[in-house]
């Protein structure tokens, strides 16, 4: 993993750790596996997933007991994250803002890393 000794390569608000611990509790599984892929206007989108096993190259991180599982894939874009989530009367989501975000599409679905 990308890191620097002592800094969690993500970090979760309280909010996101109230929802992640929610959801790990409602669907019994590991925690939240995130990770990217290619796609999107902007070229490359998020994924989040329940996790149901960790790999020996996944990044755990844990907060507060709430764990996020990094794909191997996404630790160098991924670094420095803080995850988020918010809920109005439109929408709930997570929201990642990351520092390494070079831009961002329209819609808010697809990003841009810096190069």
């Amino acid at each position: 993993m990308f890191e620097i000794p002592g800094k969690k390569a993500v970090s979760l608000t309280p909010s996101a750790v109230t929802q992640i611990l929610n959801l790990m509790n409602k669907t019994d599984t590991l925690g939240l596996k995130i990770g990217v892929k290619k796609g999107g206007c902007a070229g490359m989108e998020y994924t989040m997933e329940y996790a149901t096993a960790i790999d020996i190259h996944d990044e755990v991180v844990e907060q507060d007991g709430a764990k996020v599982i990094i794909a191997p894939m996404a630790q160098m874009f991924l670094f420095g994250t803080e995850i988020d989530y918010t809920s109005s009367v439109l929408e709930s989501g997570f929201r990642f803002n990351n520092p390494n975000v070079a831009e961002a599409c329209g819609c808010g679905e697809s990003i841009k890393f810096k190069e």
